[in-house]
């Protein structure tokens, strides 16, 4: 063992050595209990960012952890390679973007490797491989064949920037999920796959999820948005026609004002033809409807279609109104809408029916209400004029691109438009030849069956990508089939995934919905395919900024000025810029459009991996956003000096001797055992079970400061010394897996220890022998006294009786009586 602390040459030989051994690949044993971690898989942009580094720090802690205790541990990493960011960029620099993207995962991959992460490189995927999407396109032509994917003309929303259509999950307050840009509404012939026929079973699937947080759950069921409800059947005055309005309050039916029907309402399409008004308002409303989440802007409006709906039950006449919240809330429905007992539908009454307002919202009486309800769906059942009816808000997944790098869509279009799948002897279906100018880029031909064919020119929404390759995992290299059924069983379900909440309503909703299909075709064997879940917060870092003449910003990275804090971290000064004024954002997230990154590869070349990596789990609670502080990381390495420093001596001054096991301790030695095991129990706990890795790391610390201030007397107390510095080590090997194998393989052939095991805890040194009761009087506490455990009550009493201030307390008063919970309280009545 060095004297000095060198995490570069430290790091560099025993991330060598791993490599060459191969020695996190595993393989199928069933002697072994398995567990599968999983980090989301990164986009290959070239350069990893700190969020990078968190997420797969805290998988990696995770897989080491488990693999200390015994068990298969498969963590595998890969590429969601394919997609518009590297279509893009790739066009910008006049690029293939198949070399782009090889190019980038090269980099990629060197600098996970340098964060001695403990993936098992020989299960590496990566989906723009036609050995991986040629059986995404075999599944898709199963589902094709199962009616579960079907192609329609259909509105759509049209990102304008990025010249491609997102499906509904993608848009964000009316915005693209990636860029961010004001989306359009366009007509389009569309491929969709039929989420809306497993949004029970997602809904349902939910209660399973124990192992995920609260937050994701919530947000997914109000995704699918399942309602119960009744849907009755209403004649239009002076026509044959009917229509079906839906409420989830049957109870209010007796109470409808009206009818509010959805801008893109089938039913309007027959008024449209007669009616330009009511065309012109449909068509600019309709460009106003595309997220959900922009409904309190939108609330309130419509029009009148000046057509009567008879009510069924007490043939009252209904107006019935377009309106722009049912879009909002019950996709193309008609609401059957009672001012009394919902307050969109008493907003848009007073605004647009009634003008005088004097309707207000009524008090839900649920035990009435649900009489009622009950008196209603059997009335209506019994004249067979509605039925209950369960809805989703959840629509059908649109996964067609209008992107050349992507997954063809393996469908065959022949010359008179007719469209068929392509036959599995002709998969993969491989993208045509690249051309820079990519809006030229012509449809692949095939011929099948002696005839002609176009392959479809759209490509597949990479998030079809990312939705199995968790399974194909466990047989990544298999080219007979999509997966073995022994390994997806052997390794099925995920044990624990970890990724961004941001997640939560997009590849979140498309991963269970997959894993769903996959179990319906026998692929997999389990209804959900992950057991936990973690959600790591984001990072943040110091933001700055100077205005330009118009008053925009311009960020500017904090390395560019001087800036002063004080002791608690807090911005004192800001230096000038070219004599322009330094404005502070803030703790923001990291983005190069902030100009606020840091460089893992820089903190890695100055510190070395198990610095940033220590740091990460200890600076904040993993789901928990990080602040990036320079002090924080410094700290950390000043940290791991000591440690090394305190494990060079204890190293150099060992010299072996034999030890008396049954020895006797005194009170300090039993101290130090009580504090060794308490930290393991401590430990363990945090990381096993409430994965509060933080709390973790800051329990070994304080015990290392513990044992460092000892001072040793003999042998055998250097001897315990010794060995608490070996735990020290194995309990901080999966934060900083380099530094703790490269000291413990140096002790190890003079303190025969076992590197990749966990340390077990001694239970005899954590016994308590004394506990504390508290004393109360008339219900109030006196006082708390350390006694025996399990004392009888007479012997606490006696004891207690002769405390002086409980002597103090009694004021001489008689005691009548007293109550005794067994090793917790002893509450003694007076007479007063």
């Amino acid at each position: 063992m060095k004297k000095k602390y060198d995490p570069n040459k430290i790091e560099k030989k025993i991330q060598h050595k791993w490599e060459k051994e191969k020695t996190f690949n595993v393989y199928e044993n069933l002697k072994k209990k398995k567990y599968y971690c999983l980090p989301m898989l990164p986009y290959p942009s070239g350069n990893l960012h700190i969020g990078h580094v968190r997420n797969y720090t805290i998988s990696d802690v995770i897989s080491r952890y488990h693999r200390m205790l015994g068990k298969n541990v498969l963590q595998p990493i890969g590429w969601d390679s394919f997609g518009l960011p590297a279509e893009e960029a790739a066009k910008k620099n006049n690029k293939n973007p198949y070399n782009w993207t090889k190019k980038n995962i090269y980099y990629m991959k060197k600098q996970l490797k340098k964060l001695g992460l403990s993936y098992d490189w020989s299960r590496e995927i990566s989906t723009c491989d036609p050995n991986y999407y040629k059986w995404e396109q075999w599944f898709f032509i199963k589902l094709y064949k199962k009616k579960l994917v079907y192609k329609k003309r259909a509105l759509v929303k049209w990102c304008p920037k990025d010249n491609t259509v997102l499906a509904n999950e993608q848009v964000i307050k009316g915005k693209c999920w990636r860029c961010d840009t004001k989306i359009k509404l366009k007509k389009l012939s569309q491929w969709f796959l039929k989420i809306t026929k497993y949004a029970e079973n997602l809904y349902k699937g939910i209660k399973l999820l124990k192992g995920w947080p609260k937050k994701v759950k919530i947000m997914q069921k109000n995704w699918i948005g399942r309602t119960k409800g009744i849907e009755l059947n209403f004649k239009i005055k002076n026509s044959k026609n009917i229509i079906k309005g839906y409420t989830t309050k049957p109870y209010s039916i007796l109470d409808s004002k009206y009818l509010a029907i959805s801008p893109d309402n089938k039913y309007i399409k027959k008024l449209i033809k007669k009616d330009i008004i009511i065309k012109k308002f449909i068509n600019k409303q309709l460009k106003k409807l595309i997220s959900t989440s922009n409904f309190k802007n939108i609330q309130n409006i419509g029009i009148n279609t000046k057509k009567i709906a008879i009510h069924p039950l007490n043939k009252k006449e209904l107006p019935i109104w377009i309106a722009n919240f049912v879009f909002i809330k019950y996709g193309t429905n008609i609401i059957i809408a009672s001012p009394k007992y919902s307050l969109s539908e008493l907003n848009f009454y007073n605004k647009n029916l009634n003008k005088k307002k004097y309707i207000s919202l009524k008090n839900k009486n649920l035990k009435k209400n649900e009489n009622k309800s009950k008196y209603i769906i059997k009335k209506i059942t019994k004249k067979k004029i509605g039925k209950k009816k369960i809805k989703y808000k959840i629509q059908d997944w649109n996964i067609s691109r209008q992107r050349y790098w992507g997954t063809p869509i393996p469908i065959a279009i022949n010359k008179d438009n007719s469209i068929f799948p392509v036959p599995k002897k002709k998969l993969p279906i491989k993208l045509p030849k690249f051309n820079k100018n990519f809006n030229s880029i012509k449809q692949s031909k095939i011929k099948i069956n002696g005839i002609n064919t176009k392959i479809e020119k759209d490509t597949f929404d990479t998030f079809i990508e990312s939705s199995w390759y968790y399974a194909r995992y466990t047989c990544p290299n298999n080219s007979k089939k999509m997966l073995d059924s022994f390994t997806s069983q052997y390794w099925l379900p995920v044990d624990q995934y970890i990724g961004g909440i941001e997640h939560a309503t997009m590849h979140l909703i498309y991963f269970r919905f997959f894993h769903k299909l996959l179990y319906d075709f026998n692929l997999v064997n389990t209804n959900e395919p992950v057991k936990k879940l973690l959600c790591q917060g984001m990072v943040l870092s110091n933001a700055f900024y100077y205005l330009k003449k118009n008053n925009t910003r311009v960020w500017i990275n904090s390395k560019k000025i001087s800036i002063k804090f004080d002791k608690k971290n807090n911005i004192i000064s800001i230096s000038k810029f070219k004599k322009k004024k330094i404005f502070y954002a803030g703790m923001i997230k990291m983005s190069k459009s902030k100009n606020n990154g840091i460089e893992p590869k820089k903190v890695i070349k100055k510190y070395g991996a198990d610095t940033i990596r220590l740091f990460i789990m200890f600076s904040a609670p993993v789901e928990s956003d990080l602040q990036w502080n320079d002090l924080g990381i410094e700290g950390i390495y000043k940290f791991l000096n000591k440690l090394w420093k305190f494990s060079y001596l204890i190293n150099k001054l060992f010299k072996p001797k034999k030890i008396n096991k049954n020895k006797i301790l005194n009170k300090k030695q039993k101290k130090i055992y009580f504090h060794l095991n308490k930290t393991i129990f401590d430990v363990s706990k945090d990381i096993h079970i409430r994965q509060s890795f933080h709390t973790a790391i800051s329990r070994i610390m304080k015990f290392f400061k513990y044992i460092k201030k000892i001072n040793i007397q003999n042998y055998y107390e250097y001897f315990i010394i010794r060995k608490s510095l070996i735990i020290i080590l194995k309990l901080l090997y999966p934060f900083i897996p380099h530094f703790s194998y490269s000291i413990l393989s140096s002790f190890k052939k003079k303190f025969y220890i076992n590197i990749n095991k966990w340390p077990k805890i001694n239970k005899k040194f954590l016994k308590k022998k004394y506990i504390k009761i508290i004393i109360q009087i008339n219900g109030k506490m006196c006082c708390i006294i350390k006694t025996k455990k399990n004392l009888s009550q007479k012997k606490i009493l006696k004891m207690s009786l002769k405390d002086n201030l409980i002597i103090k307390k009694l004021n001489k008063k008689k005691i009548i009586k007293n109550f005794f919970i067994p090793n917790k309280i002893l509450n003694l009545i007076t007479s007063n």
